[in-house]
């Protein structure tokens, strides 16, 4: 594959015209429409439309890569190059018509991130980076921040749906953090998080038992803007797991330390 940054533009493409779908959608939303996947995990038809025509766009784009696609609507057969796709990040914001959600598209290889691209219909902010190519927001250049104190660190710490499992983590995270880092948020978008932590508007961000289409497309823009992603365990081989910490560097060892104090049951 030779012309990342031509693919990645058309990428921005598709993703814009998603998320103008899912901003039209929203404006005659029906509660009704809403099914419930998990505990607490919803999906609805706007999601899974979404994804029929990002595939749709993505299989006339490059034909021989296949899909791991959030609704599952196109499937992955060990082809070459891999689509990742959520369709709605951001299910549970968007039912009830709260900012952030966003579209997200990833390629990678079977070894590594490619193409990363995540736009905001909210904002109309299309964040994108390609492999040796940087990261960008509407065509301007990221870069993580430089904040290496946490008394100043503006951190995102997200509770994932499996509260068995991860409950005790989280409310660890709370209490070492609350009172003593310069903010805590809850963003309900992973995607969304993980970009702003390439933008240099957060500083660290942790999540587990997310899907690869929650954080494929947006690692690749912490990486691209100067950052850092790793698993919970340190280690840069996170494309098939599913817990993952992106920071700016310098807050990187604070955040493993968090977690190696009360991890989850992974």
């Amino acid at each position: 594959m030779d012309d990342l940054k031509t693919l990645t533009e058309s990428v921005c493409c598709i993703a814009r015209e998603a998320g103008a779908f899912l901003k039209e959608e929203r404006k005659n939303f029906r509660q009704e429409a809403v099914q419930l996947k998990h505990s607490h995990d919803y999906v609805s038809y706007v999601d899974k439309e979404s994804e029929r025509r990002i595939v749709a766009a993505l299989k006339a784009l490059l034909p021989e890569a296949g899909f791991i696609a959030e609704e599952g609507s196109a499937d992955y057969h060990d082809e070459p190059y891999c689509w990742v796709v959520d369709p709605l990040d951001g299910t549970t914001n968007y039912i009830h018509d709260n900012a952030p959600y966003c579209v997200s598209i990833g390629l990678r290889s079977k070894q590594e991130l490619l193409v990363g691209v995540v736009y905001d219909p909210c904002r109309d902010e299309c964040f994108y980076a390609w492999k040796g190519g940087g990261a960008y927001v509407n065509g301007t250049p990221m870069h993580v921040s430089a904040e290496a104190e946490a008394e100043n660190a503006f951190i995102v710490v997200e509770l994932p749906y499996n509260a068995d499992r991860y409950a005790r983590t989280g409310e660890h995270l709370i209490h070492r953090l609350y009172g003593k880092v310069g903010g805590i948020r809850m963003t309900g978008s992973a995607a969304m998080a993980i970009c702003y932590v390439a933008a240099g508007r957060f500083d660290a961000w942790l999540e587990a038992f997310i899907g690869k289409w929650d954080f494929s497309a947006a690692a690749l823009m912490v990486q691209e803007a100067g950052g850092r992603v790793t698993d919970f365990h340190g280690s840069d081989a996170f494309l098939e797991g599913h817990h993952i910490v992106a920071t700016n560097g310098p807050l990187h060892p604070l955040m493993l330390e968090l977690i190696k104090e009360e991890p989850p049951l992974l």
